[in-house]
Parts: C-alpha cells; structure tokens; sequence
C-alpha cells in the first residue's frame, strides 16, 4: 500500500510530499524545499527510511532543503531534469546550483523513464513552460506536479527561462491523459485532474 503524506515547507509554502511504501518501509520525497531535518524525523519516527529524492524542477523553493536532508539522512540518489541542473535562473536571484552543485548522487531524469518505490512505479513526464525542465511524477492514480499545473492555475511563465507555449503543451498533456487522476501541486491545494479540465481557465477549450 502507496501512503501519501505531505508537508508546506520554506520561506514560500512550497508542497513537499513524502510517498510511503508500507510493504518496504521505504521512502521517496519529493521537492525538500526546506525543513527538511524535520520531515526526516517525521519519516523515520514511522519506520520508514528515504530512498530517493525527486526534484519537479530546480526552483530554489523546491531544492532548498536537499542539501540537509542529505545531511541527516545520508547519502540517497537526487532525480532532476539535466535541463534544470545545475543553473536555473528563478528571478528570486537564486539558482539549483546553489542548492545542488557539485552534489554526489545526482541523476538525471528524462520522459518516459521509470523509477520503483517497492512495487510502485513512478513515471517521469516532461512538462516543460515553467521551466524548461519542469517533471510530473505519475504514481498510479497521483500526478505531481510541481510548478506546472495547479488548483485553478498553472505556474508562472515570466521568468527569463520560461516558455508560455511550452507551458499550454504541457496543460494540454495533462488535460489528456486518459481518465481522472489526483493532482498534487508545489503551492495551493491538493486538486483532481477532473476538476480542472472542468474548471480550470488554463485547460478549458485547450
């Protein structure tokens, strides 16, 4: 059984979600953009030990806190896009490579690639507008998706490495995908993919 659970973590109220295999009592997190000694703790009072880190994209307020989960946990392998690694300008005057340059055990992510979480595949979606190497996470029924699609919105486009039309390809994909899926986004509320084919000014009549 796949356990979700999630955290608002740095300056920002960045989503960060932990994936819970209960069977291994294993661990993925996605998007420690600060915190982070906490939500180790957190993970590991349940048992459970982190396996991986997955990085929807190298905004700071999502990589920030990679650096001291690393530290309290030990060394796990670190999942991002090479197109977001190891600069990505935010306008925040800050890039991933302060958070993660010259970091051991990055791996670099690309679409279609699979990842295992016990017997929970994760697959990687590129998703490319926010930034050009923006990544979805599917897990079963769960889309994470970072900085691209959010609850009534999708994510800004007005940073110097930014693409408006990457960024509406990559809603129209969402909107796509066959059947329903629960969407959750790096800010605002937990979502379903139904929803915001419904609602959303972003996906209507795209």
């Amino acid at each position: 059984m796949l356990l979700i659970r999630g955290a608002q973590v740095g300056p920002v109220g960045t989503n960060c979600y932990y994936l819970l295999d209960e069977q291994t009592r294993s661990a993925a997190v996605i998007d420690p953009g600060g915190n982070c000694r906490q939500l180790a703790q957190l993970i590991s009072d349940g048992g459970y030990q982190i396996q991986m880190i997955l990085l929807t994209h190298g905004h700071f307020d999502h990589v920030d806190g990679v650096r001291d989960l690393l530290a309290e946990r030990g060394p796990v392998p670190v999942y991002i896009s090479q197109k977001d690694y190891p600069t990505c300008p935010t306008g925040f005057g800050m890039s991933a490579i302060d958070g993660l340059g010259e970091l051991e055990g990055v791996h670099f992510l690309q679409e279609g690639d699979t990842l295992m979480l016990g017997e929970h595949r994760i697959h990687v979606l590129e998703t490319p507008g926010h930034t050009p190497g923006c990544l979805t996470y599917q897990v079963e029924e769960h889309l994470f998706t970072g900085d691209t699609l959010f609850a009534g919105s999708c994510g800004r486009t007005d940073f110097s490495n930014s693409d408006h039309r990457q960024m509406m390809a990559s809603l129209r994909r969402l909107c796509q995908l066959k059947g329903d899926y629960i969407v959750y986004p790096g800010h605002m509320n937990i979502t379903t993919l139904s929803k915001e084919r419904k609602y959303n000014p972003y996906l209507r009549g795209i």
